[in-house]
């Protein structure tokens, strides 16, 4: 599949599938799902600081079960504190990245679902209320309340499941009705929206992600970054930032980092094979960049 070709959408959403942690159980699949992309995942039940990149679709999240203590905050900003139950929901439609945080409960299974509304689907409907959709942007929600949006996921929640073909006249009054909905309780209509070329394309920050992850034993080469996309390396690097809040040279080393914390668990390998395998020659070299991502050293990490 051709990803440039992709709704940007479900570009969007393929991004965040590779940054967030946890396992995808459902995927919306086929016509009926065109103008949206939803998806169900079950998430761990602690996560430290991530980074969540901008996200220029509206992006619907809704708890289906567990339970957990959600932190959120800009870049520069102090840490904002939600609950995060069944039924409650977060909604976002954000031009710059911000971090997060969660804790839950040991033994209970959290699982969320995430709708990402393709922006054909609110122009229709910002129509029917005779709003101009140039101008509207979703207002954040974290921890939201929602009897009508619950229920409206719930029946395309048991339509995804089912073991027979979604019905699009269905579906479609659902999702319509959804984004009716969201857009009379839940947008601002007068939004000054930032332009969107001030934003690496989600499509293209996902083709950049992947050749990363490709190349992470590999020297890191900024050069052949920006030339995939005939950008400048100045050009390049304030989109990647402007869109991620991080440098391409600080998101490559945070995810070397990643992969070394991820065989350090749960490989057997010495620390020396696992810094050949992620590009560094020298140990002492790996060393010195795992404390100073992670706060501790390779050896010590091990033994948490």
């Amino acid at each position: 599949m051709v990803l440039s070709r992709l709704p940007s959408r479900r570009a969007a959403s393929l991004t965040l599938e590779q940054l967030l942690p946890g396992k995808k159980v459902a995927q919306s699949k086929g016509d009926v799902w065109k103008d949206v992309d939803v998806q169900i995942f079950t998430r761990p039940v602690q996560k430290d600081e991530i980074l969540v990149p901008a996200v220029a679709e509206p992006l619907l999240v809704w708890v289906i079960r567990g339970e957990a203590n959600v932190e959120e905050r800009e870049l520069t900003g102090t840490w904002q504190q939600s609950k995060a139950r069944a039924g409650t929901f977060y909604l976002t439609q954000t031009d710059t990245p911000y971090l997060m945080r969660w804790q839950g409960k040991e033994d209970t299974c959290f699982e969320v679902l995430h709708l990402y509304l393709g922006l054909e689907l609110v122009d229709r409907a910002a129509m029917s209320l005779n709003l101009n959709s140039s101008r509207i942007r979703m207002w954040d929600v974290s921890g939201g309340e929602d009897a009508f949006i619950s229920g409206i996921l719930s029946g395309l929640i048991a339509e995804m499941q089912s073991s027979v073909i979604a019905n699009p006249l269905f579906v479609n009054g659902l999702l319509e009705s959804l984004t009716v909905h969201l857009l009379r309780q839940y947008a601002d209509t007068k939004a000054k929206i930032k332009r969107r070329s001030t934003l690496l394309p989600t499509w293209k920050l996902r083709k950049v992600l992947d050749h990363m992850e490709a190349h992470l034993a590999e020297p890191f080469d900024l050069d052949c970054l920006a030339a995939l996309y005939g950008m400048s390396r100045f050009h390049f690097s304030r989109l990647f930032r402007t869109t991620t809040g991080q440098t391409p040279s600080g998101w490559f080393m945070q995810r070397r980092v990643q992969k070394a914390s991820e065989m350090l668990r749960k490989t057997n390998l010495s620390i020396i094979e696992i810094a050949l395998r992620i590009g560094y020659d020298s140990p002492s070299h790996f060393a010195q960049v795992f404390r100073r991502v992670t706060g501790v050293s390779p050896r010590n990490y091990r033994k948490l």
